[in-house]
């Protein structure tokens, strides 16, 4: 479980969130949406350990940062770093003895090859691999299918299950509301940095709509095409 209380968080003057309260539950997936800018990136490295905030992130586990696995956007790799140091490396932070990544390669990846010259899906599979290596308790994943081939997609909507049925607590941003719909349990709606709804399954459909009405509303019909 993680529970947050009035989280704010600024950048100088701009203010990027103020006064969230979220609680995220162990064995479900949330799912966050937003438009650009939102804020939801902020959140997720707020919960991450990885920028300061007010507020409070009270979890049931010890030493936070190393039980959550944080999958950015756009994973950056060190320069002439293979795909298989870089599990290693992952693995030796969290003083997990193994080296048997090829048994667990499941998306396929050339693990000899150095990680910088990956493609951006080959760079979110790979570091994908990593958190799940790691075992962690929390599992925060900001775009996980954005770049991503249909199969691999396949692949990573059963990990979330299977991470779900392991009773792990995630999190989950997408811009496209269809894959957040097939793998979460509730979705909460990210606007001027509040969490300004919280909706389960049964009113999924309702907020896709209401999403749809107010950011594309009578944009497209503007166009002169």
């Amino acid at each position: 479980m993680v529970n947050i209380k009035n989280l704010s968080k600024s950048y100088g003057n701009k203010k990027v969130l103020t006064n969230l309260n979220l609680a995220l539950a162990s064995g479900q997936v949330a799912g966050m949406v937003g438009e650009n800018g939102a804020g939801k990136t902020t959140l997720f490295k707020c919960i991450a350990g990885m920028e300061n905030y007010e507020g409070q992130i009270e979890v049931k586990v010890e030493n936070l940062k190393e039980r959550v696995g944080f999958l950015p956007t756009n994973p950056i790799f060190l320069s002439r770093i293979t795909g298989w140091e870089y599990l290693k490396l992952l693995c030796v932070a969290r003083k997990i003895k193994t080296e048997n990544f090829e048994e667990q390669n499941i998306f396929e990846l050339p693990l000899n090859q150095y990680a910088e010259t990956y493609s951006t899906g080959m760079k979110k599979k790979l570091a994908l691999m990593g958190i799940l290596l790691q075992k962690n308790e929390i599992y925060i994943l900001d775009e996980p299918f954005n770049g991503v081939d249909i199969h691999s997609n396949m692949i990573i909507s059963e990990i979330i299950k299977k991470l779900k049925a392991k009773q792990k607590t995630i999190l989950i941003s997408s811009h496209i509301f269809s894959t957040l719909s097939d793998c979460c349990d509730t979705i909460h709606l990210l606007k001027n940095g509040e969490i300004s709804r919280m909706v389960t399954r049964e009113g999924f459909s309702t907020l896709d709509q209401e999403m749809q009405s107010f950011i594309v509303g009578d944009k497209v019909d503007r166009l002169d095409i």
